[in-house]
């Protein structure tokens, strides 16, 4: 498990997200709700693919956009559960979370 890394809001604009990304030299941010739960995680590979699209305008936000929003992996879960269920639903990366929905942590799968 990766420590937490970079948290933003999910309603921050797609173009502000995809230079924090880049200024942070990560693969990918939390999304938190308005009460500072974890709500999603988005990945470079994602923005720069709804960036381009002819949709897409500076207005697009991050909760606008078709992404991971869970179950998150609790952090109650084996480590063999959660690799398990990451498999299954084709994910990298899944974020950790405690009973009440805060992330702990990113479990990411090595390939």
């Amino acid at each position: 498990m990766h420590a937490v890394g970079p948290q933003v809001d999910d309603h921050m604009a797609v173009d502000v997200a995809l230079s924090v990304l880049i200024g942070a030299r990560v693969q990918h941010l939390l999304l938190r709700d308005e009460d500072g739960r974890c709500a999603g995680l988005v990945t470079r590979a994602q923005l720069a693919g709804h960036r381009g699209g002819s949709w897409f305008s500076d207005r697009t936000r991050l909760r606008d956009i078709p992404l991971d929003r869970g179950p998150f992996t609790p952090s109650r879960s084996s480590l063999s559960e959660a690799e398990a269920t990451m498999r299954g639903r084709t994910l990298d990366a899944s974020p950790v979370v405690d009973e009440h929905g805060y992330a702990l942590g990113v479990l990411a799968l090595t390939p």
